[in-house]
């Protein structure tokens, strides 16, 4: 059964006279930092002395290093990126963790696989948004929110699920719809979607511009009717409100038949669902958390690689020309 909460599920008293602590300023770190001070959260900033600990000190917050804002602060936000975390755990955090007070994680994936392991007297929750930082951040400012999943690992206070509500509170998610997920269930969708969904998208773009510009087709204009105009864009957005089918009736009765009269046999579902089973099946084993483990301990060879051969495709040349030809759609 889906458990949603809202506004009137969330205390924020739950947070009043605890002091929270935002490690790693970046794009998430800054927004919920903001969102839970204009919330009248007590809040500190710890990171590494770098542009986000100017940009920290800059909006008015505390900013220690992370040791230090880890032993004034009583809830713990790990914002940092996933690889980090538990190097910067070890190090900086583990040792300043008293009973009773509570890691806050915004995706699961350090818990899920067990790279960090809290002590069994510290609350572990979830809070994690399903928008980027700065639309978190906007959202909040209008009076709104992004929707978000929490989840509790470990509940040692008896008060775990009440901190994680109030959080979201804090940061806005309340206002639309928080959605209660476990740590498993978040990062394997997650993983799972970053590893199919994405790439075959991604696989369809890039194959489908070759085989025109190989046909003859203006490289620039190829790029255009398939992104480059933000169409594209747009149709995601009508299908986020209004419905993945129901938002075929903005275009021509001609797009809707060949859409869905060639769907199956341009993309068959048993194949496809097939390559669904065996990713997650891979991820569920800790398949793919050894081997980015791996890549990171060896310097990141792979995805370097795979990132400048990526940033070598001729399509990156035809965008700089098509970016000069037409104007951006606001």
């Amino acid at each position: 059964m889906l458990k949603v909460y809202g506004d009137e599920d969330a205390d924020l008293g739950v947070l009043e006279g605890r002091t929270v602590a935002i490690i790693g300023y970046g794009n998430q770190g800054r927004a919920q930092g903001l969102n839970l001070r204009d919330s009248g959260v007590n809040v500190v900033v710890g990171g590494i002395t770098d542009g986000s600990w100017r940009r920290a000190e800059a909006d008015g917050f505390p900013v220690f290093a992370t040791a230090e804002a880890a032993r004034r602060a009583d809830i713990l936000f790990l914002l940092i990126p996933d690889e980090a975390q538990p190097g910067a755990y070890e190090s900086d955090i583990a040792a300043q963790l008293h009973a009773g007070d509570t890691l806050v994680f915004a995706h699961g994936y350090n818990i899920r696989f067990e790279l960090i392991k809290p002590p069994d007297s510290v609350d572990v929750i979830m809070v994690a948004p399903r928008m980027i930082g700065k639309v978190v951040r906007d959202l909040y400012l209008e009076g709104s929110g992004a929707a978000a999943y929490v989840g509790v690992h470990q509940d040692a206070s008896g008060r775990a699920m009440a901190t994680a509500l109030a959080i979201a509170k804090g940061i806005g998610a309340t206002r639309n719809a928080v959605i209660e997920q476990s740590f498993e269930e978040e990062t394997d969708l997650d993983l799972l979607l970053e590893q199919t969904f994405d790439p075959a998208m991604g696989q369809v773009l890039l194959h489908t511009y070759e085989f025109l510009v190989e046909a003859g087709f203006a490289p620039e204009v190829v790029a255009l009717e398939l992104y480059g105009s933000k169409e594209l864009a747009e149709t995601a957005a009508e299908m986020a409100d209004i419905g993945f089918f129901k938002q075929m009736t903005f275009h021509s009765q001609t797009s809707q038949y060949g859409n869905l009269s060639r769907s199956d046999w341009i993309l068959p579902a048993g194949p496809f669902k097939k390559k669904l089973s065996e990713a997650l099946q891979a991820i569920r084993r800790g398949d793919f958390a050894r081997e980015w483990a791996e890549e990171e301990r060896n310097g990141y060879p792979e995805f370097k690689r795979l990132r400048d051969d990526a940033l070598q495709h001729p399509l990156n040349e035809v965008e700089e020309r098509l970016r000069r030809l037409v104007k951006s759609q606001a």
